[in-house]
């Protein structure tokens, strides 16, 4: 007996992450800007609560008290403030480890005024992950509230910064974890690492909160395509040893296969592991009929309502229960219970087991041992696991230009745009820029508007081009009452009748101060803008493709003339086109008349012939 409590308490600590495993340390940028002698880049182990600024950075200076230097008591107490004034510097709390949860030195430093806290190791070790306390005495009424970034660093940085700041020199520091997750491409993919118990404490209240929640936000991100998510639950098994022990039996189903800890860690009372083993089964399906029903995000729908209709506490952690939800949501029940199959079958279960092989860490992750366990795109979420914070991480996991609107919102990130235009081209005239907000910051990139691509460095040019280009703001060209004129897809050219750059201006050709229009004798030569007129004096007329003058009296008669000549003519044609018709009608008359008259009497020369 000795031994399976050994061992049931190994497994309670596997689930809150304390047993072995390939726990991998989340770490992110820390930058020392000054002094000179620290100036470089270290790392920093994230805690597991707070809420660390994914996607993006914070700077502040590094402070460390002369008294209560462990932070394991109130600031205000020691009448110590670390609040920075109006238009001064974040202050970053310097403490040290030891004496009480890391948790308290970080509530004790939001408390004071604190920006961030800096921890620094005690033993030279590499870096761990500090975790919140996870005994049933330890007061966990803060634990939710602490919502300054956390971070551990080593003893040896720890101990340089000490030595800088006893000089009097200022320590400056820029906490980085714009890096902390991948953004590979347009699309997140991540999982929550949950449990259908809620009977285990804080850490249960904290994640049925963050499911309902996030539960809007992640709907939405999933029906339009920009997030994957998948539901996971943890299970162990029983070893082969004590499958049959009235403890096994009572906490696990499909003979010890997969198991979960008595939720109120008490055998004699309440429901057992193996009852929340099935319902994370049933959540586990759930999913997975909606996902090929083409609905995933009615999980989140699923695991909210059942939390609110099918409580321990009120003996309602039932599959009647469950049933009743999972109809209100017109999902197909017996769909859900083939997917369950027999827990009380000698065998593998699909759905079951390939959620113990996901725990198995691969690549850049560790193993899942902690619950819950936010995972976005393959590295593990640090942090608490709040609406907000983790919006920030999945919007960090986007690949820049491509996070939807949700995540650039003013709540979400700063607009670098909106001051001096990011530092990036713009003409102001057209309304253009080539500032395009990111979640991380901002990028310069000429862009498209209206279907005409900007070609530049972003930075100090860009220029229309393509054959639609003068349709924004004339293509960059000349515009003085005329338009300036493209050649081919670049460039600029004035207008016929001006010359110039094209770009900056374009002046009026005066084609009559010049001499290369009205030269006649008789021409008299008037210049407007862009073009000139030309003109004669008297009754005389101007013949542009000639550049002469002539007569109106004298161009007058011989066009009468020429017009009676022409009359003159046709009539005659007519009169004699007449003629002849009729000569030809008569001819054609005779020869059929003769013909007719052949056949009916006889004539002379026939008659001769005959004698």
């Amino acid at each position: 007996m000795r031994e399976f409590f050994e061992l049931v308490v190994c497994v309670w600590f596997v689930l809150l992450g304390s047993c072995l495993g390939r726990f991998v340390v989340e770490k992110n940028n820390l930058k020392v800007t000054s002094p000179d002698s620290l100036k470089d880049v270290y790392e920093s182990a994230i805690g597991n609560f707070g809420v660390p600024q994914y996607g993006g950075t914070l700077v502040g200076s590094v402070f460390y008290p002369k008294s209560n230097q462990k932070a394991c008591t109130s600031f205000e107490d020691a009448g110590i403030s670390l609040k920075n004034k109006p238009g001064g510097i974040p202050i970053f709390l310097l403490a040290d480890r030891g004496d009480c949860y890391f948790t308290l030195k970080a509530w004790n430093a939001q408390n004071g005024g604190a920006a961030a806290i800096l921890i620094t190791d005690d033993r030279v070790e590499p870096l761990i992950t500090m975790d919140t306390p996870q005994k049933e005495d330890a007061k966990a009424d803060y634990l939710l509230k602490i919502s300054i970034p956390a971070v551990l660093i080593s003893k040896d940085l720890g101990d340089k910064i000490k030595i800088e700041l006893s000089k009097g020199q200022m320590v400056s520091i820029n906490l980085d974890w714009r890096e902390a997750l991948p953004h590979p491409d347009e699309r997140v993919e991540y999982e929550l690492w949950t449990n259908s118990n809620d009977e285990c404490g804080p850490k249960c209240e904290s994640q049925l909160d963050f499911v309902r929640n996030f539960k809007g936000a992640a709907q939405i991100l999933e029906q339009k395509g920009y997030t994957q998510f998948t539901p996971r639950y943890i299970t162990w098994y029983c070893p082969e040893a004590f499958t049959l022990s009235k403890q096994c039996k009572s906490q696990c189903i499909n003979h010890g296969r997969y198991c979960a800890p008595d939720p109120e860690q008490d055998f004699s009372r309440g429901y057992d592991g193996k009852d929340v083993v099935v319902q994370n089964l049933r959540q586990a399906c759930f999913f997975k009929v909606a996902n090929e029903n083409g609905k995933p995000w009615q999980w989140w729908d699923y695991v909210t309502d059942f939390s609110v209709r099918c409580p321990m506490k009120e003996k309602k952690y039932t599959k009647e229960c469950a049933d009743q939800v999972i109809q209100s949501l017109g999902v197909d029940v017996k769909k859900i219970d083939e997917c369950i199959g027999d827990t009380e079958a000698d065998g593998d279960n699909p759905i079951l087991q390939a959620e113990q092989e996901a725990q198995i860490g691969k690549g850049s992750r560790g193993d899942v041992t902690i619950l819950p366990t936010l995972i976005v795109n393959n590295r593990q979420y640090r942090g608490k696991l709040d609406k907000g914070a983790v919006l920030k991480a999945i919007c960090s996991g986007f690949e820049e230009t491509t996070e939807p609107v949700i995540c650039l919102t003013k709540d979400m990130e700063t607009n670098e745009c909106l001051e001096n235009n990011g530092g990036c081209w713009e003409d102001k005239a057209a309304n253009i820029s080539a500032c395009r907000d990111t979640f991380r910051g901002r990028v310069c990139e000429c862009p498209i508007v209206r279907g005409v691509k900007f070609v530049g460095d972003g930075y100090t040019h860009c220029e229309a081009s393509g054959l639609l280009r003068c349709e924004i703001n004339n293509g960059g060209c000349w515009k003085g009452g005329k338009d300036g004129r493209e050649d081919h897809t670049k460039g600029c050219k004035c207008p016929p009748g001006f010359r110039g750059d094209g770009v900056n201006s374009c002046e009026d050709i005066d084609e009559c101060k010049e001499k290369v229009a009205c030269q006649c004798a008789d021409c008299k030569c008037t210049n407007t803008w862009g073009s000139y007129e030309c003109s004669c004096g008297g009754n005389s007329l101007y013949i542009h493709e000639h550049d002469t003058c002539i007569s109106e009296v004298g161009s007058s008669k011989v066009r009468w003339g020429f017009m009676w000549f022409v009359m003159v003519v046709l009539a005659v044609a007519g009169v004699g086109g007449y003629a002849v018709y009729k000569y030809r009608i008569r001819r054609y008359m005779d020869s059929e008349i003769r013909a007719i008259m052949a056949q009916y009497m006889p004539l002379d020369n026939r008659e001769n012939n005959n004698v």
